[in-house]
């Protein structure tokens, strides 16, 4: 894990990698409750049987569902010292390029594409880019704009 003292440090960072995530495996279990806490429960995603004979040959995770890992990735990827919070402050760009199929393992990669001083704090946006193991072709990849405050 990248650890970066101050917020303001990331202003002559542009460009540069801040940090790749630990894996974590997106199984049944965390589709089931997904499906459940969204009301998304569309069958390519929670009914193995049906969703092995469909188009992907296994359930897959919704596309949102990958989305909603980047903080928890983010955690395991970089650190910044002097930050007591961070909101999520939406996407300027954000692709599915990949189903995630059950009991595979993703990780993500984050570069800082901008930096913009706000009061309290900065506007970052991370290029991110999720990682399918065993995957040339990357799950989502994303311009995620988050608000840190230290």
């Amino acid at each position: 894990m990248k650890v970066i003292d101050h917020l303001t440090d990331l202003a002559s960072m542009l460009g540069q990698p801040l940090g790749t995530s630990d894996w974590i495996l997106v199984d049944q279990p965390m589709i089931d409750a997904f499906a459940e806490t969204t009301r998304d429960a569309q069958w390519i995603h929670v009914d193995p049987a049906r969703a092995a004979a469909g188009p992907f040959g296994a359930p897959i995770a919704h596309g949102f569902l990958t989305v909603s890992l980047f903080s928890a990735l983010g955690k395991t990827a970089f650190h910044i010292a002097d930050v007591r919070m961070g909101v999520n402050a939406g996407f300027d760009r954000l692709r599915m390029t990949a189903p995630v199929p059950v009991n595979q393992r993703v990780r993500a990669h984050f570069v800082l594409h901008r930096f913009e001083p706000i009061e309290g704090g900065a506007k970052l946006t991370l290029d991110v880019k999720v990682e399918l193991e065993g995957s040339d072709k990357p799950a989502c990849v994303a311009h995620w704009l988050v608000r840190q405050y230290n």
